[in-house]
């Protein structure tokens, strides 16, 4: 690991650390308010061992200068910030930005500018919209009003409630100053940064300085690389749909929906790794994984999913089988003799089959381990034989944070061993 400072255009100094392989694509990761660059540990942890990963303190934050006065903090300033790391770090070449946050949203904004056309392969963005797409995405819901989009746009004001409130002079900083604003938020939000790392104070000019001037006078900005959106399900500050609504602006977009809070990065850090380090491996090579195919916005319902069917040599199993892979979806079919005349029926779609016995809940075990390790984390499965060990399966599923579905056409015993995997906290 190596620091250094890198001095922006006005000045300011920036703390900068990079890790990782020399070799390996660099990865710039840019944090939000009110965290530093040490709430990407996690994340960096997870891309280190194939990536040159940067992080830094933006300005105001951690061991950065933190020059008083908003016309420090405005979004062109904090988007040639990161053009200063991204040219110091990486004097030639292209970059990838993950982004959180208000660091989201300056990235955005440093995407679809000038500053760093062509210098950037591939962008993840969590929990932070572009200002301008957002102050666009609330015209639209209210020039063209539907039930839906009232409430859509109703429930993002009433989760952004705090931006007012930040508008006030002195108080919040004082409520910054005594601590006490840091630890409400943490109170509210376990997931995110202890008080005593918060660097909540001088980024309170990120809301003054931006928010009202941006979301009154959005402008057009589109992105031109290659970006995908992980959207916590359950953000407490930023909608899903302020979040994923941005096809309009995006010609080459995925968005991924994952089960966590706003402070995923700190909660779910291996998923947001994973996730990001397949985005660029699309961008470095032009391998795609089936997940970043599944998560393209023009992707059918179940086109590109990964679907298990057990029971599948006959009846009901193959009938299912067959009508999984007419819809697009990449089809692993099992049976206790195996089911080799439905994978041949499958054609294309079909990706393997299996002969497990479905009444023994160890080799089912074995079985979902092994398709795991084989394919990946499937996203359907139908349990056509229905005995035992859905379990392993739902596990996969609550760890990868992405949701899915369990199908079992079962006997009230399979039921309740699937209701005491419920009771443990592991339904998708």
């Amino acid at each position: 690991m190596s620091h250094q400072w890198v001095t922006a255009s006005d000045g300011v100094r920036l703390s900068v650390t990079i890790d990782g392989r020399s070799d390996g694509p660099t990865v710039v990761l840019v944090h939000g308010y009110p965290d530093n660059s040490s709430m990407w540990a996690g994340v960096a942890a997870g891309l280190t061992a194939k990536h040159r990963v940067v992080t830094y303190d933006v300005r105001g934050a951690g061991r950065s200068d933190k020059p008083s006065g908003r016309a420090s903090y405005r979004l062109d300033q904090l988007a040639d910030d990161l053009r200063a790391v991204v040219e110091a770090v990486q004097p030639a070449g292209q970059v990838h930005l993950v982004a959180h946050d208000w660091g989201s949203i300056q990235t955005w904004h440093a995407i679809t500018g000038e500053g760093l056309r062509g210098r950037v392969a591939s962008y993840t963005s969590l929990s932070g919209p572009s200002l301008d797409h957002a102050g666009a995405w609330f015209r639209a819901q209210l020039r063209r009003p539907t039930p839906k989009r009232l409430k859509n746009a109703l429930n993002q004001f009433l989760h952004s409630w705090y931006i007012l409130a930040f508008q006030v002079p002195v108080i919040p900083d004082l409520l910054w100053r005594t601590g006490l604003l840091g630890k409400q938020i943490q109170r509210m939000e376990p997931d995110a940064a202890p008080p005593e790392k918060s660097d909540g104070l001088h980024g309170l000019q990120l809301y003054r300085a931006n928010m009202f001037t941006r979301l009154s006078r959005p402008a057009p900005r589109p992105a031109d690389v290659p970006v995908q959106v992980l959207a916590p399900t359950g953000d407490a500050y930023v909608t899903t749909p302020l979040q994923t609504e941005v096809t309009r602006w995006v010609s080459d977009l995925r968005i991924r929906r994952i089960v966590g809070t706003h402070w995923v990065t700190r909660s779910k850090p291996q998923v947001v790794a994973a996730a990001a380090a397949e985005l660029i491996e699309y961008a470095e090579t032009g391998v795609e994984s089936r997940a970043l195919r599944r998560a393209r916005v023009d992707a059918g319902p179940f086109e590109h999913r990964l679907v298990v069917v057990t029971g599948a040599s006959s009846g009901i199993g193959r009938a299912t089988a067959l009508a999984f892979a007419e819809q697009g979806a990449d089809v692993i079919v099992a049976d206790t003799s195996g089911a080799a005349e439905t994978l041949k029926l499958l054609e294309e779609h079909g990706v393997a089959e299996y002969t497990v016995d479905s009444s023994d809940g160890e080799a089912v075990r074995r079985f979902a381990e092994r398709v795991r390790a084989e394919h990946g984390v499937p996203d359907i499965v139908v349990d056509d034989a229905g005995r035992h060990g859905e379990g392993a399966f739902v596990l996969m599923l609550a760890e990868r944070a992405e949701g899915g579905q369990v199908v079992t056409l079962a006997s009230a015993a399979v039921l309740r061993e699937i209701l005491r995997a419920a009771e443990k906290g592991l339904t998708p």
